[in-house]
Protein backbone atom coordinates (compact mmCIF):
# COMPACT_ATOMS: atom_id res chain seq x y z
CA UNK A 1 0.00 0.00 0.00
CA UNK A 2 1.20 3.33 -1.53
CA UNK A 3 0.03 6.80 0.15
CA UNK A 4 -0.87 7.60 -3.40
CA UNK A 5 -2.61 4.69 -3.59
CA UNK A 6 -4.93 6.12 -0.50
CA UNK A 7 -5.27 9.56 -0.93
CA UNK A 8 -8.60 10.81 1.36
CA UNK A 9 -10.23 13.31 -0.83
CA UNK A 10 -9.74 16.94 0.74
CA UNK A 11 -7.52 15.58 3.53
CA UNK A 12 -3.94 15.71 3.81
CA UNK A 13 -3.36 12.12 4.84
CA UNK A 14 -0.52 9.38 6.16
CA UNK A 15 -0.14 5.55 6.38
CA UNK A 16 -0.40 4.59 9.84
CA UNK A 17 0.83 1.40 10.81
CA UNK A 18 0.46 -0.27 13.58
CA UNK A 19 1.14 -3.52 15.65
CA UNK A 20 -2.59 -5.44 15.95
CA UNK A 21 -3.87 -5.57 19.36
CA UNK A 22 -4.82 -9.38 18.99
CA UNK A 23 -2.91 -11.09 16.21
CA UNK A 24 0.15 -8.69 17.08
CA UNK A 25 0.69 -8.72 13.03
CA UNK A 26 1.44 -4.69 11.37
CA UNK A 27 -1.19 -3.49 9.90
CA UNK A 28 -1.82 0.22 7.56
CA UNK A 29 -4.94 2.09 8.05
CA UNK A 30 -4.68 5.46 5.53
CA UNK A 31 -6.32 8.46 7.81
CA UNK A 32 -6.82 12.03 7.24
CA UNK A 33 -4.45 14.37 9.81
CA UNK A 34 -4.09 17.95 11.38
CA UNK A 35 -1.39 19.52 12.13
CA UNK A 36 -2.88 21.70 15.28
CA UNK A 37 -0.65 23.64 17.37
CA UNK A 38 2.05 22.12 16.03
CA UNK A 39 1.51 18.78 16.63
CA UNK A 40 0.28 15.73 14.59
CA UNK A 41 -3.17 14.83 15.12
CA UNK A 42 -5.77 12.07 13.83
CA UNK A 43 -9.78 11.43 15.18
CA UNK A 44 -10.48 7.81 16.08
CA UNK A 45 -14.09 8.48 13.86
CA UNK A 46 -14.88 5.47 12.36
CA UNK A 47 -17.15 8.10 10.91
CA UNK A 48 -19.60 7.85 13.28
CA UNK A 49 -19.70 4.92 13.62
CA UNK A 50 -20.88 3.26 16.99
CA UNK A 51 -17.57 1.08 17.80
CA UNK A 52 -13.74 2.40 17.56
CA UNK A 53 -11.74 1.94 14.69
CA UNK A 54 -8.89 -0.92 14.57
CA UNK A 55 -5.62 0.98 14.78
CA UNK A 56 -7.29 3.01 18.06
CA UNK A 57 -7.63 -0.36 19.74
CA UNK A 58 -3.76 -1.54 18.41
CA UNK A 59 -2.25 2.10 19.68
CA UNK A 60 -4.13 1.29 23.36
CA UNK A 61 -2.04 -1.96 23.67
CA UNK A 62 1.09 -0.76 21.75
CA UNK A 63 2.09 2.74 20.66
CA UNK A 64 4.41 2.64 18.71
CA UNK A 65 3.60 2.84 15.33
CA UNK A 66 5.41 4.23 12.20
CA UNK A 67 3.76 6.85 9.48
CA UNK A 68 4.07 7.20 5.71
CA UNK A 69 3.92 10.57 4.64
CA UNK A 70 4.12 11.70 0.52
CA UNK A 71 7.87 12.24 1.13
CA UNK A 72 9.01 10.21 3.83
CA UNK A 73 9.12 7.20 6.34
CA UNK A 74 9.40 7.63 10.32
CA UNK A 75 8.75 6.51 13.50
CA UNK A 76 6.42 7.29 16.07
CA UNK A 77 4.42 7.15 19.34
CA UNK A 78 0.48 7.43 19.90
CA UNK A 79 -0.56 9.23 22.79
CA UNK A 80 -4.14 10.29 24.09
CA UNK A 81 -4.17 13.49 25.70
CA UNK A 82 -6.32 14.00 29.16
CA UNK A 83 -9.78 14.90 29.00
CA UNK A 84 -9.09 18.72 28.98
CA UNK A 85 -6.87 18.66 26.23
CA UNK A 86 -8.76 16.32 24.62
CA UNK A 87 -11.96 18.66 24.37
CA UNK A 88 -9.45 21.74 23.52
CA UNK A 89 -7.91 20.15 20.86
CA UNK A 90 -11.39 18.31 19.24
CA UNK A 91 -13.20 21.88 19.70
CA UNK A 92 -9.83 22.89 16.99
CA UNK A 93 -10.40 19.92 14.97
CA UNK A 94 -14.01 20.79 14.46
CA UNK A 95 -13.48 24.51 13.31
CA UNK A 96 -11.00 23.36 10.79
CA UNK A 97 -12.93 20.04 10.04
CA UNK A 98 -16.67 20.71 10.70
CA UNK A 99 -16.80 16.79 9.51
CA UNK A 100 -16.06 15.40 12.85
CA UNK A 101 -18.83 17.34 14.41
CA UNK A 102 -21.56 15.39 12.43
CA UNK A 103 -19.49 12.15 12.93
CA UNK A 104 -19.64 13.15 16.99
CA UNK A 105 -23.69 13.63 16.51
CA UNK A 106 -23.55 10.21 15.03
CA UNK A 107 -22.58 8.47 18.29
CA UNK A 108 -22.80 8.48 21.77
CA UNK A 109 -19.08 7.33 21.96
CA UNK A 110 -16.89 10.17 22.45
CA UNK A 111 -14.55 10.31 19.46
CA UNK A 112 -10.73 9.36 20.77
CA UNK A 113 -8.11 12.76 19.88
CA UNK A 114 -4.59 10.80 19.07
CA UNK A 115 -1.25 12.56 19.09
CA UNK A 116 1.39 11.42 17.19
CA UNK A 117 4.78 11.68 18.30
CA UNK A 118 8.03 12.05 15.99
CA UNK A 119 10.42 10.00 17.68
CA UNK A 120 13.61 12.47 16.82
CA UNK A 121 16.64 11.62 19.36
CA UNK A 122 17.84 15.63 18.62
CA UNK A 123 15.13 16.73 20.80
CA UNK A 124 15.95 16.34 24.46
CA UNK A 125 12.91 15.78 27.38
CA UNK A 126 11.98 14.45 30.17
CA UNK A 127 12.95 10.97 29.30
CA UNK A 128 16.34 12.52 28.97
CA UNK A 129 16.54 14.30 32.11
CA UNK A 130 15.34 10.51 33.69
CA UNK A 131 18.62 9.29 32.07
CA UNK A 132 20.95 11.72 33.81
CA UNK A 133 19.53 10.98 36.87
CA UNK A 134 19.81 7.21 36.62
CA UNK A 135 23.75 7.98 35.65
CA UNK A 136 24.18 10.03 38.83
CA UNK A 137 22.55 6.79 40.90
CA UNK A 138 24.90 4.86 39.37
CA UNK A 139 27.80 6.95 39.81
CA UNK A 140 26.85 7.02 43.73
CA UNK A 141 26.53 3.35 43.98
CA UNK A 142 29.83 3.10 42.43
CA UNK A 143 31.28 5.19 45.33
CA UNK A 144 29.20 3.15 48.03
CA UNK A 145 30.66 0.15 46.96
CA UNK A 146 34.46 1.74 46.95
CA UNK A 147 33.55 2.62 50.27
CA UNK A 148 32.36 -0.62 51.46
CA UNK A 149 35.52 -2.50 49.96
CA UNK A 150 37.60 -0.48 51.79
CA UNK A 151 36.10 -1.28 55.24
CA UNK A 152 36.24 -5.02 53.89
CA UNK A 153 39.69 -4.79 53.06
CA UNK A 154 40.55 -3.18 56.33
CA UNK A 155 42.02 -0.54 54.87
CA UNK A 156 43.95 2.56 57.15
CA UNK A 157 41.50 4.90 58.83
CA UNK A 158 38.82 2.26 58.96
CA UNK A 159 36.58 4.48 61.61
CA UNK A 160 36.85 7.57 59.49
CA UNK A 161 36.39 6.35 56.33
CA UNK A 162 32.72 4.26 57.90
CA UNK A 163 31.34 7.49 59.20
CA UNK A 164 32.03 8.88 55.62
CA UNK A 165 30.36 5.99 54.18
CA UNK A 166 27.19 6.34 56.55
CA UNK A 167 27.10 9.94 55.84
CA UNK A 168 26.86 8.86 51.83
CA UNK A 169 24.54 5.91 52.69
CA UNK A 170 21.94 8.07 54.14
CA UNK A 171 22.24 10.98 51.55
CA UNK A 172 22.13 8.01 48.50
CA UNK A 173 19.15 6.38 50.01
CA UNK A 174 17.14 9.86 50.70
CA UNK A 175 17.74 10.97 46.83
CA UNK A 176 16.56 7.51 45.49
CA UNK A 177 13.61 7.16 47.67
CA UNK A 178 12.72 10.93 46.82
CA UNK A 179 13.74 10.17 42.77
CA UNK A 180 11.07 6.77 43.16
CA UNK A 181 8.23 8.81 44.85
CA UNK A 182 8.50 11.69 42.30
CA UNK A 183 7.94 8.48 39.86
CA UNK A 184 5.20 6.78 41.44
CA UNK A 185 3.40 10.05 42.41
CA UNK A 186 4.12 12.42 38.99
CA UNK A 187 5.69 10.68 35.88
CA UNK A 188 3.94 7.18 36.38
CA UNK A 189 0.62 8.39 36.59
CA UNK A 190 1.00 10.71 33.68
CA UNK A 191 2.26 8.17 31.74
CA UNK A 192 -0.61 6.13 32.00
CA UNK A 193 -3.13 8.05 31.31
CA UNK A 194 -1.48 9.17 27.59
CA UNK A 195 0.18 5.64 27.19
CA UNK A 196 -2.56 3.22 28.00
CA UNK A 197 0.16 0.54 26.68
CA UNK A 198 2.25 1.00 29.05
CA UNK A 199 0.16 -0.47 32.34
CA UNK A 200 1.77 -3.16 32.88
CA UNK A 201 5.21 -1.97 32.61
CA UNK A 202 4.74 0.45 34.84
CA UNK A 203 2.97 -1.61 37.24
CA UNK A 204 6.30 -3.43 37.19
CA UNK A 205 8.24 -0.36 37.49
CA UNK A 206 5.94 0.31 40.62
CA UNK A 207 6.61 -2.99 42.05
CA UNK A 208 10.36 -3.05 41.95
CA UNK A 209 10.44 0.39 43.96
CA UNK A 210 8.85 -2.00 46.57
CA UNK A 211 11.51 -3.98 46.55
CA UNK A 212 14.53 -1.46 45.95
CA UNK A 213 13.10 0.26 49.16
CA UNK A 214 13.29 -3.15 51.20
CA UNK A 215 16.70 -3.72 49.83
CA UNK A 216 17.37 -0.46 50.40
CA UNK A 217 16.50 -0.22 54.47
CA UNK A 218 19.01 -3.72 55.27
CA UNK A 219 21.61 -1.58 53.46
CA UNK A 220 21.23 1.21 55.49
CA UNK A 221 20.39 -0.23 58.47
CA UNK A 222 23.80 -2.29 58.03
CA UNK A 223 25.47 0.78 57.52
CA UNK A 224 24.19 2.71 60.36
CA UNK A 225 24.66 -0.33 62.43
CA UNK A 226 27.96 -1.10 61.62
CA UNK A 227 30.90 -1.48 64.40
CA UNK A 228 34.15 -1.84 62.98
CA UNK A 229 35.63 -4.77 64.70
CA UNK A 230 32.06 -6.05 65.67
CA UNK A 231 30.26 -6.71 62.36
CA UNK A 232 30.61 -8.99 59.62
CA UNK A 233 32.14 -6.37 56.67
CA UNK A 234 31.26 -9.52 54.17
CA UNK A 235 27.28 -9.70 54.99
CA UNK A 236 27.67 -5.48 54.41
CA UNK A 237 29.13 -6.05 50.81
CA UNK A 238 27.00 -9.14 49.94
CA UNK A 239 24.02 -7.03 51.13
CA UNK A 240 24.92 -3.75 49.27
CA UNK A 241 26.09 -6.05 45.98
CA UNK A 242 22.52 -7.36 45.88
CA UNK A 243 20.69 -3.76 45.98
CA UNK A 244 22.72 -2.75 43.91
CA UNK A 245 22.38 -5.65 40.97
CA UNK A 246 18.50 -5.36 41.49
CA UNK A 247 18.92 -1.57 41.13
CA UNK A 248 21.04 -1.41 38.07
CA UNK A 249 18.41 -4.01 36.27
CA UNK A 250 15.37 -1.90 37.18
CA UNK A 251 17.32 1.49 36.08
CA UNK A 252 18.07 -0.38 32.61
CA UNK A 253 14.42 -1.90 31.73
CA UNK A 254 13.40 1.34 32.74
CA UNK A 255 15.37 3.31 30.66
CA UNK A 256 14.16 0.86 27.96
CA UNK A 257 10.65 1.02 28.59
CA UNK A 258 9.64 5.00 29.36
CA UNK A 259 12.15 7.12 27.72
CA UNK A 260 10.65 7.70 24.40
CA UNK A 261 7.07 8.20 25.69
CA UNK A 262 8.46 10.75 28.41
CA UNK A 263 10.80 12.53 25.89
CA UNK A 264 7.21 13.05 24.42
CA UNK A 265 5.30 14.01 27.45
CA UNK A 266 4.89 17.85 28.13
CA UNK A 267 3.62 18.70 31.61
CA UNK A 268 2.37 22.50 32.82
Amino acid sequence: MTLNDQVIEGRKSILLTTTGAKTGKRRTNPLGYLEIDGKTVVVASNMGATAHPGWYHDIRRDHRVTIETETETYEAIASIPPAAERDALFAKIVAEEPGFAEYQAKTTRQLPVVILHRIDDRVRGMGDFLVEVHEWLREELRTLRAGVEDIVAGRADALRMEKSLKAHCVSFCEALTKHHTGEDMGAFPLLAQRFPALAPTLTKLGEDHVVVAATQKRIRDLVEGYVHGESDPARLRDEFDALAGKLEAHLAYEERSVVAALNVTVTG
